[in-house]
């Protein structure tokens, strides 16, 4: 369903109706209240719409109904209509915050125009607050997470909330997905970043050594263990302990990590002494551990206690409208490694990198980002695991081409940083047209200017 644009608020159904079919065809979509409680529960920090609302309403007036708009968020406009013209009450609304005040009757062409501009100005308003988020984010130390797909926008949307608390995360994706690259933004971006991130891959370390290097062991615990040594949970105190393919985790191990977990101390082997210690858990796998734990192969009490919030990551295949810019990302990263010069992909190649279908995810695209870089363009025609994999055969023509005309343009925008002029002389499209095929793609010129 499409969201409403505009809000409109008036406890005459006659006037309901009539406002509802012009601002329809005027290609303006509506939502009608009779009463402003109604409209108030569609309002949210995010709405991208307006509201229109009559002055004199039974239960809540029009004034009254601006103020709790404003208490939710200020920038979204406000206005009021009335019949009776009494110039101290405009006055007052407009002190208030109100956007516009209109006498009934009104002109249309002028109402339509009005709306038009006040909703121009609430698309300003989000647009500058995201970017305003977007510099903040970028200008924090250590690693980002790039990408504006959707499925980015929402596991961002769910990390951010939690960054400055301590609950235990648990991270599912596939192979390459970037769990490692997300619980290093997350613990980069949290109360203990000043503290240390310790990393450990269950499934890379031996069985008979992994509750040595989670645990510690004191001099003397067994055979080679000449002197004491602090273990990973210990050494991440006050810090964030990253624990990659948790689901390889030998079972008597997740016994010991669960009593870590529920008592925040931890005992080094070969010591009867037991350590404090304040340790955010995040972990990560490809499996399905609700399956794992249903099964009896990954204890359900572990389970629980690590997925306090779960964050699924889509694999690239699923937000590949983040592929030319991940890729330009990996690009000037190894450029600058491998003292080369960092040559942007025209609108062919990054529409045949979006056909793909990146069984090895964002790994896979860095690793190619690296050969395009020391091996130029032909690196690109390395033809990917699977032979024919790289085209999808899920894809409509019409789907096809829309993905192609967006990543043309989204080349064309990245390579002229922005530039409407250059890029309407690259793409060879006149100004309109470049907007509206903008306007289509949801792109906006500001994400690509330097």
């Amino acid at each position: 369903m499409t969201q409403p644009s505009v809000l409109f608020v008036d406890d005459d159904p006659h006037i309901l109706q009539a406002m509802a079919q012009s601002l329809t065809l005027e290609e303006l979509p509506v939502a009608c209240f009779e009463d402003a409680p109604s409209a108030l529960k569609m309002i949210t920090a995010d709405f991208a719409g307006i509201v229109l609302c009559d002055y004199n309403m039974p239960g809540m007036d029009g004034l009254e109904m601006l103020e709790r708009v404003r208490e939710v968020d200020d920038s979204i406009p406000v206005i009021i209509l009335t019949g009776q013209g009494d110039i101290s009450t405009a006055v007052t609304a407009m002190q208030q915050g109100a956007y516009d005040f209109i006498e009934k009757p009104f002109d249309h062409e002028e109402l339509i125009e009005l709306l038009r501009h006040a909703l121009e100005k609430r698309h300003l308003a989000l647009e500058n607050r995201r970017l305003k988020a977007q510099l903040r984010q970028m200008a924090k130390p250590g690693p980002r997470i790039l990408g504006d797909s959707p499925t980015m926008q929402k596991v961002m949307a769910t990390i951010d909330p939690i960054l400055d608390i301590s609950a235990n995360i648990l991270l599912h994706g596939e192979t390459g997905s970037g769990k490692d690259a997300l619980a290093r933004y997350i613990h980069e971006n949290s109360p203990r970043s000043s503290h240390n991130f310790v990393a450990i891959n269950c499934g890379a370390v031996p069985e008979n050594l992994i509750e040595s290097e989670l645990f510690g062991h004191e001099a003397g615990a067994f055979t080679g263990a000449d002197k004491r040594r602090i273990g990973k949970i210990e050494h991440a105190h006050k810090g964030t302990l990253f624990l990659d393919e948790v689901e390889s985790m030998p079972m008597p191990l997740q016994i010991k990590l669960l009593r870590v977990l529920e008592e925040q101390k931890v005992e080094r082997l070969g010591s009867n002494q037991v350590q404090d210690v304040d340790v955010r858990i995040i972990a990560a796998t490809k499996a399905d551990l609700k399956k794992l734990s249903d099964e009896g192969e990954f204890r359900a009490d572990l389970y629980y206690r690590l997925n306090v919030v779960k964050v699924d990551i889509p694999p690239l295949r699923e937000r590949k409208e983040d592929i030319p810019l991940l890729f330009h990302h990996f690009v000037l990263i190894a450029a600058a490694r491998y003292d080369r010069e960092s040559v942007p992909l025209d609108a062919g190649q990054a529409a045949r990198l979006m056909q793909r279908s990146w069984p090895g995810n964002v790994r896979e695209l860095r690793n190619l980002a690296e050969r395009y870089v020391l091996l130029g363009p032909a690196a690109l025609d390395e033809s990917e695991p699977g032979g024919e994999g790289n085209i999808s055969g899920r894809q409509t023509l019409a789907e096809m081409m829309d993905g192609f005309e967006r990543t043309a343009i989204i080349s064309a925008l990245n390579a002229c940083h922005g530039s409407i002029k250059d890029t309407m002389v690259q793409l060879g499209i006149a100004r309109k047209t470049l907007y509206d095929k903008m306007k289509k793609h949801g792109l906006d010129k500001a994400q690509f200017k330097d």
